[in-house]
């Protein structure tokens, strides 16, 4: 009987090999992972590139279009469109001045331009409490003396009018303003003290544009917002968005834990005990507004109501208490992310061996001090687990707040040095909220939308670094906790 021959070998490559030794799900979760990473690069490099452009200086842009007669416009493009099927292309242009023109946008067709630059004499000029003006500088006069800069250089024009908004003798009590002369030839006056800043964005180098760049986004992290939080910084709202998740952090832990303790380490196991199971664990999937209606009910009317009976009495009607603030905001976040925080803190009691508990009971402790200084200890990276996944949720939340306590704008900061150093009392503004504000409710949504990629892309990186202190902390805990390999 012939011997069967053995088939000649041929060459694999390794990523064949590896594809043929590899389990399935291996590498669809090796995929998953990638896809996760991309999605996650991908939007934070969508927030970053259209958020921080908008601090960039945008060149000024002078076109002379012919439609409808001859007309000449100064300002930023904002976007680019096709106009039809001709090919033919629109401009969106912010040409600033709005409280001087219908509206600060205009859509020009560039087929009906007969002339387009950059003139580098062209300055932006932001004020106080409007919108921008692009123009050419004239003349800055005052009570007793007046200057003329159009005949100087960019630099030195900007040079003068910063030194004239902060010179006593050009005060804004003597009067003082800058002439300015539009695209359209209109000349109009801008008081000295409404001017914030003044720049020539086309007759800037590189490292000018990055110095004005950084100083932008010093002042959009430092300052309050102006004008519907449409211009100026966001600093009330960083305050307190870090506030509110302090808050809420510094009372979801201890009752999720104790919670978690008595399911997991005192409860007898029966219908009850597995009823409670399901409930907490549906409690995580109930729409976040729903918490709102409750908190605004139960911890604003009924609680804060009835403080306001006992403790405040000579004030009312007027509600001390019993109005939307920072306390009730915190509450009610912790009750958001409470069912979270229990079920984390639970399967890492469950993984905590039975033997470190016999092992301590068997030493002498007490039931108490084995909890504390054996189980607790060695689930504590669980705890830390579901207390960031509790932190990032309740940094993004929005539509909770919107009944119990987020403002618009909040004329007080909920931490100043007055006594009692924290006012639990006072609404707050929040980085969420000031996105959904500046989307939803501008009126003019293509002059703030790289604003609001900016304050997204802030929110994003907050939610970030309180998640990184939380998994450093869950690191060091799990190293000091982790078994030592006998020598």
């Amino acid at each position: 009987m012939p011997m069967p021959t053995a088939k000649p070998l041929t060459n694999v490559s390794t990523l064949q090999a590896g594809v043929r030794r590899a389990e399935p799900m291996v590498w669809l979760s090796a995929g998953a992972v990638v896809f996760a990473l991309l999605v996650l690069f991908g939007l934070l490099s969508l927030l970053a590139t259209r958020g921080l452009t908008h601090f960039w200086p945008q060149p000024l842009l002078l076109l002379q279009s012919v439609e409808s007669g001859p007309q000449t416009q100064l300002g930023v493009i904002l976007d680019q469109e096709p106009a039809g099927l001709q090919g033919l292309n629109r401009i969106l242009l912010h040409r600033g001045a709005e409280d001087f023109f219908d509206s600060p946008l205009v859509w020009i067709d560039e087929a009906g331009l007969s002339d387009r630059r950059a003139p580098v004499n062209a300055l932006a000029i932001e004020r106080e409490g409007q919108g921008p003006i692009f123009g050419f500088a004239l003349n800055v006069k005052g009570s007793e003396q007046s200057q003329a800069l159009g005949d100087l250089s960019p630099d030195a024009q900007v040079a003068i009018i910063e030194d004239a908004t902060e010179n006593l003798a050009l005060s804004p009590l003597s009067g003082s303003f800058l002439q300015v002369r539009l695209a359209s030839g209109l000349i109009v006056e801008i008081p000295l003290s409404a001017i914030r800043t003044a720049f020539a964005p086309n007759a800037m180098n590189l490292p000018e544009k990055a110095t004005h760049f950084l100083s932008a986004i010093g002042r959009f992290l430092s300052e309050s917002p102006r004008r519907s939080n449409i211009q100026g910084g966001v600093f009330p709202a960083i305050l307190g968005t870090v506030v509110l998740v302090i808050l809420m952090a510094l009372i979801v832990s201890p009752l999720g834990v104790l919670a978690a303790i008595y399911l997991q380490e005192y409860a007898q196991r029966g219908p009850l005990t597995r009823l409670v199971r399901i409930a907490v664990n549906n409690l995580a999937g109930v729409p976040s507004i729903v918490y709102g209606v409750f908190g605004l009910g139960f911890f604003v009317y009924a609680v804060g109501g009835s403080l306001d009976s006992l403790l405040f009495e000579d004030r009312l009607p007027a509600p001390t208490l019993g109005t939307p603030g920072m306390l009730w905001s915190a509450l009610t976040m912790a009750l958001l992310t409470l069912p979270v925080v229990i079920v984390s803190t639970e399967e890492g009691l469950a993984r905590v061996p039975s033997s470190l508990r016999e092992g301590s009971l068997a030493l002498g402790a007490t039931r108490a001090e084995t909890l504390w200084h054996v189980v607790l200890p060695a689930a504590s990276p669980a705890v830390l687990t579901g207390l960031i996944l509790a932190v990032a949720r309740a940094t993004g939340e929005v539509a909770p707040l919107l009944l119990v306590g987020v403002a618009k704008y909040a004329p007080g900061l909920p931490v100043s040095g007055e006594f009692p150093y924290v006012h639990l009392d006072r609404q707050f503004m929040h980085l969420g909220f000031s996105v959904y504000d500046l989307g939803f409710q501008s009126t003019h949504i293509e002059t703030v939308e790289g604003l609001v990629f900016a304050t997204a892309l802030l929110l994003v990186v907050i939610a970030l670094l309180l998640n990184i202190a939380a998994v450093l902390l869950r690191s060091r805990l799990r190293n000091a906790f982790k078994p030592q390999e006998a020598v």
